[in-house]
């Protein structure tokens, strides 16, 4: 359906053994720490991350740490940030990264993205991005006695709308021994954003450091607690451990916490679980068409074309491919990726003029086919919507985004029962596809099916808030 935004943030891997003769009290404890909060792809700054980057530092500091921080990292500058940190570790030493900023789930393994990453295609993200999996494992392979990662990444991002083969979240990490993974949200999730200049993940994480006599697993759970507690339960940290020994990130400190005092935290909030794919079947006949009376009228494409691309002009990533676009008006892949952001901006009739000639320079173009008709949904030209939807699963069968798309077409269209087909065709090749998701528990409330639609809008809500102002902002509701 739609080329969508999604944002990661939060990386720290933190460790301290507890032993007296250990490499705490040796003062072998390595940190670094990236807050990375210009993306020129990104509408605005993220708010976050360089705050809660020099907090995290500060305290970090204050508990031992060698820290080298780095705010607004391109590629180049996160790769020699990591190798310094890899240069610093020795046998048995405690290494914690925290990273603030963007990041993206591709192939099962979550990805921290530099502030430069020209991110197109799901390939592109393991070209640019930096895998925690492999991270984690460099800082293994160098003799780190204890990794720790926490991971405040569960943000929209600018690059989920240019494709959407991958799940929006983090995925769970394969790690060595010895480590402690936490993740701000569940897996698979995204969060809102607060708004705030500091998030609630860091603020709960650094109070709980700050209490003596914790075990550094035992600070996880209670920052997991917080953050749960605070959010209502709409945001659950997901935590995982493979840790053999003791630590405590005050160093110092050994005694664990008493059974009674353990016993009085509660159990952490799960995430709700999704029901399993739905069955997919042939698609159904085609449904005769809606009465007027059933289909919502179209909204109105209000963007005045000359006034949007003057105000988008300065945009970087626009200008830069009008820009050549003025060296080669025949470039189709200019074409098509400045049609993503003009997308992605709402600036739909410029988007599909884009698409329009892309397809011109390449008549089996999919993907441009999928997002022209997406674009040409969300602005109500149904019936065009739907040629180039058939037209995308023509050339790729069981293509899940023109699925979603199409889903998106039948329901806007008042075709509940093909819109059902479409989506749960799509859950079957992704079943976290929260478009879908979404889109099929309102097609079920309107064919009747109320306790099915509710259970689905639940869960789709529950992995990513924003989808009810996403899907109203499509004219749907």
């Amino acid at each position: 359906m739609r080329i969508r935004l999604a944002l990661l943030a939060t990386l720290i891997f933190a460790v301290t053994p507890i032993v007296p003769s250990g490499a705490a009290d040796r003062g072998d404890r390595f940190a670094l720490v990236i807050g990375n909060a210009k993306y020129p792809d990104a509408e605005a700054p993220l708010k976050e991350p360089i705050n809660d980057a020099r907090d995290v530092a500060d305290e970090l500091k204050r508990d031992g740490f060698n820290v080298d921080i780095g705010e607004n990292l391109t590629g180049d500058g996160m790769r020699r940030a990591f190798d310094r940190l890899y240069g610093r570790i020795k046998p048995g030493s405690v290494a914690l990264i925290f990273f603030s900023g963007f990041g993206v789930q591709s192939s099962r393994q979550s990805y921290m993205i530099p502030v430069d990453a020209q991110i197109w295609t799901e390939p592109d993200v393991r070209r640019d991005g930096f895998s925690l999996e492999t991270v984690l494992g460099e800082i293994n392979n160098r003799g780190a006695g204890v990794k720790i990662a926490l991971i405040d990444a569960s943000r929209r991002n600018p690059f989920e709308r240019r494709f959407r083969s991958f799940s929006a979240g983090l995925a769970p990490v394969i790690a060595p021994n010895g480590t402690l993974v936490m993740y701000s949200a569940a897996l698979s999730s995204v969060v809102s954003d607060s708004g705030s200049d500091r998030s609630m993940f860091v603020q709960e994480l650094l109070k709980e450091i700050r209490v003596p006599d914790l075990m550094a697993e035992e600070t996880l759970n209670r920052t997991r607690v917080g953050v749960t507690r605070a959010s209502r339960s709409e945001q659950v940290p997901w935590i995982s451990s493979s840790l053999a020994e003791d630590f405590s990130f005050i160093p110092g400190t050994g005694a664990r916490p008493s059974g009674a005092a353990v016993a009085t935290l509660p159990r952490p909030v799960d995430p709700p679980q999704l029901p399993p794919p739905p069955r997919y079947d042939p698609p159904p006949r085609v449904e005769p068409a809606p009465r007027v009376e059933d289909v919502s009228p179209p909204p109105v494409d209000r963007n005045n074309d000359s006034t949007t691309q003057l105000a988008l002009a300065d945009d970087p990533t626009i200008k830069s491919l009008t820009a050549k676009l003025a060296d080669n008006p025949d470039d189709q892949s200019a074409l098509y990726r400045r049609g993503q952001v003009y997308a992605s901006k709402g600036a739909y009739s410029l988007a599909i003029r884009d698409f329009d000639d892309s397809i011109r320079l390449n008549p089996k173009d999919v993907e441009a086919f999928n997002n022209r008709c997406w674009a040409r949904t969300v602005i109500g030209d149904l019936q065009a919507a739907l040629r180039d939807c058939n037209e995308a699963l023509r050339l790729r069968p069981n293509f899940v985004d023109a699925l979603d798309s199409r889903g998106l077409v039948n329901l806007k269209s008042g075709m509940t029962k093909n819109a059902i087909s479409d989506f749960d065709a799509a859950l079957r090749i992704n079943p976290r596809l929260t478009s879908s998701l979404y889109g099929r528990g309102l097609a079920k409330r309107r064919n009747g099916q109320f306790s099915e639609g509710d259970l689905d809008i639940t869960n789709a809500k529950a992995m990513d808030p924003n989808i009810v102002k996403e899907f109203s902002d499509y004219g749907v509701r």
